[in-house]
């Protein structure tokens, strides 16, 4: 199973990114996914949620700003980042229930379910 993210990269105070996460080796349309973020010298920290129906969750730093959203058809699923926020730096990893077998992967416990992630990320910089 392989989670790739992408995307990332360097936007003002303000401007946007949008991040892209290609999942394969599982039944995508069947899972929740997740993304998530590790700024400098702090710990993962859930960002938002989307279910295999549709149905989004958003961490109140971020809600009006970022909106995630999946084709299922590519099992693919985006992050749509606007108005960045200095505080938005960090690295993103893209996360799903599906646990997979013979990867060695992160776990992170939410309110919303325990997702796993072993991608490398995607770094974001906010920065004028």
């Amino acid at each position: 199973a392989q989670l790739v993210e992408s995307g990332g990269g360097l936007a003002q105070p303000g401007g946007s990114l949008k991040l892209s996460c290609a999942a394969s080796g599982f039944l995508f349309s069947n899972y929740a996914m997740s993304w998530l973020r590790q700024a400098p010298g702090k710990g993962i920290e859930w960002v938002s949620i989307i279910r295999f129906g549709g149905s989004t969750e958003y961490t109140a730093s971020v809600k009006g700003r970022f909106t995630i959203s999946r084709d299922n058809t590519k099992n693919t699923f985006y992050l749509q980042m606007n108005s960045l926020k200095t505080e938005d730096t960090a690295v993103y990893f893209c996360a799903t229930e599906f646990r997979p077998a013979g990867v060695r992967s992160m776990m992170v416990a939410t309110a919303f379910g325990t997702y796993y992630y072993w991608g490398q990320g995607t770094q974001v910089t906010v920065s004028s």
